[in-house]
């Protein structure tokens, strides 16, 4: 399927000013990390920036040194922002989309502003706020890169810090729980931990020789 128009050489405002033109105000931006990954959490950010010119760039575009700076830029000057998270049991019991919206949730109810509309990747989120789920959001929204920023390096953090030092023989600090070849070798001699989704195949395929 085709994904969409190539996104413009900058994330701008073009989504937002169609919800604030129907009287949606304030509208944040949304992006997750972990969706593709075999081990670890979904963790979703939602973000509210002042109008402006902002330097935030899909997280997948800016090299990893510099990604903590520009999510503390995020924060630093965000009206409102949140982050939320869906476990690796929750994602095995809801599935992916549910449960990333689950992390949507969660991060929302975090924030002390409640968006009443929200821009997402190709993500349906039902609640009481008008949506538009636009291909490539996080590369055209400034506000869904910036979201970009804070779910990816919350994420990062969270699989260095917490999941690294549970699970040290996992390399989880390398390669965040994705399927990194020394991953997959490390599933192979070890078998899957609490922090592996066992519904996914490569899992699932480990979990079966294990006692």
């Amino acid at each position: 399927m085709a994904r969409g128009p190539a996104a413009p050489s900058r994330p701008g405002w073009s989504f937002e000013r169609r919800l604030w033109r129907a009287g949606h105000t304030p509208v944040a931006g949304v992006d997750e990390a972990g969706r593709g990954a075999l081990a670890g959490p979904v963790v979703a950010a939602v973000v509210v920036l002042p109008p402006g010119d902002h330097p935030f760039r899909d997280s997948k575009t800016v090299p990893e040194a510099a990604r903590d700076d520009a999510a503390a830029h995020v924060r630093a000057v965000a009206l409102a922002w949140g982050v939320g998270r869906a476990e690796a049991e929750e994602i095995d019991t809801l599935g992916v989309p549910a449960a990333t919206v689950l992390a949507v949730r969660r991060a929302i109810a975090t924030m002390p502003l409640r968006p009443a509309g929200l821009i997402t990747d190709w993500l349906d989120v039902p609640g009481p706020w008008a949506l538009l789920a636009p291909a490539r959001a996080d590369a055209r929204s400034v506000q869904a890169a910036a979201a970009s920023l804070l779910a990816k390096t919350e994420r990062d953090r969270w699989m260095r810090e917490r999941a690294h030092l549970d699970y040290p023989v996992y390399g989880f600090e390398r390669h965040k729980g994705y399927g990194a070849p020394a991953h997959m070798q490390a599933l192979h001699d070890h078998g899957p931990c609490p922090l592996h989704r066992r519904r996914f195949a490569p899992v699932a395929q480990a979990s079966l020789f294990r006692p």
